[in-house]
């Protein structure tokens, strides 16, 4: 109580002017923390930079911050003497300070290894790297660990807490730790090996056991899996590099494969004339490999006459795979009528015993 009752006092006797000026410190750079800020990052900048790119630079809003919080630090030491504040008040005053301002400039550089910020974007055309290359993206993502690792020990420190103490402590507890943290290791092990393997990137359409569907994320722990049915799914990367994965994605054409079973008695030379006819279409054809065409005379069956028709086409994508497989299909219906050849029908024989 005493000593509220002399800080009261002693605010008493500070000059109006004392306060006026300490508010003014703080209101001029919470004010001007905006232009201040444009003003520093655009000295930076050796080539000219619209309004608009220097304020969606990762620096602009974490100095912002800094600029405001500098005001308010540089107040209260303007008012050291009036309200005569001791040594140790200024010194929980400063360390609050550098915290403050740690913690700001790391969130700052950490947001420039996102993949969306100019850092990120100039290091892909060096590096002639895809915007959505997983091991890029894994790259950024421990660039922006270690930054908040590194601004967490300043913390540490600034605090006055003894980091040889901690360690030894974490050496005392590393097997508890090690122990209940096996799955983590493993499922970070695992999305390490997909980062570096590369089985699949975000966007693939992949297929594996229990789960298939289009890749949204790759973190550290797992993977983000969209499935057709639209539900959203997170596997750990331990299960994914344990199981048997197709990638769809990563198909350079897709198979096109059908049987026609021809009635029996169809003459043997519509048979070739259809046989010719189907190929002469496939190669015309624009989607069709002329070199995987395949049309034959397969097999006699017990309905009629098989013909194998087999082809790849350049259609990776699903739906467009359809649209050509169903050209086709109609271009192959169109023939056999206009050479009056129909297709059989399971049949059987049955024998009725008197």
């Amino acid at each position: 109580m005493e000593q509220i009752a002399d800080l009261i006092a002693n605010i008493t006797a500070i000059k109006i002017m004392d306060i006026v000026i300490a508010v003014a410190i703080i209101l001029f750079f919470r004010v001007f923390s905006s232009g201040i800020a444009y003003g520093i990052i655009r000295l930076f900048k050796w080539k000219k930079a619209k309004a608009n790119r220097i304020k969606d630079s990762a620096f602009y809003h974490p100095l912002r911050i800094f600029i405001s919080i500098l005001g308010v630090y540089l107040a209260i030491l303007f008012l050291k003497k009036p309200l005569c504040l001791d040594d140790i008040v200024m010194m929980i005053v400063t360390k609050a300070f550098r915290i403050i301002s740690t913690i700001v400039f790391a969130k700052g550089l950490a947001q420039s290894f996102t993949t969306q910020s100019t850092l990120a974007k100039k290091l892909q055309e060096k590096m002639n790297r895809d915007p959505e290359d997983s091991s890029f993206i894994f790259i950024l993502k421990v660039a922006r660990v270690i930054i908040y690792i590194v601004a967490g020990f300043i913390v540490i420190t600034e605090l006055g807490i003894n980091l040889n103490g901690l360690v030894a402590g974490l050496g005392i507890g590393g097997v508890i730790v090690t122990l209940a943290a096996q799955d983590t290791a493993k499922n970070l092990f695992g999305g390490l090996m997909i980062f570096l393997d590369k089985p699949f990137i975000v966007g693939d359409w992949i297929q594996m056991d229990n789960y298939e569907g289009t890749v949204e994320d790759i973190s550290f722990r797992s993977t983000r899996i969209r499935t057709f049915e639209n539900s959203l799914v997170n596997v750990p990367n331990s299960i994914i590099t344990n199981s048997s994965i197709i990638n769809w994605s990563r198909m350079e054409k897709r198979r096109y494969k059908t049987n026609l079973v021809l009635e029996l008695d169809t003459p043997l030379e519509k048979v070739n004339r259809v046989v010719d006819r189907i190929r002469e279409m496939l190669k015309q054809h624009d989607d069709v490999i002329d070199d995987s065409i395949i049309v034959k005379f397969d097999n006699i069956t017990e309905n009629g006459i098989n013909l194998l028709i087999y082809s790849y086409t350049n259609s990776v994508d699903y739906a467009t795979f359809l649209e050509e497989k169903q050209k086709i299909n109609y271009k192959i219906i169109q023939i056999l009528r206009e050479e009056n050849v129909y297709l059989a029908y399971d049949t059987k024989t049955v024998h009725v015993k008197n």
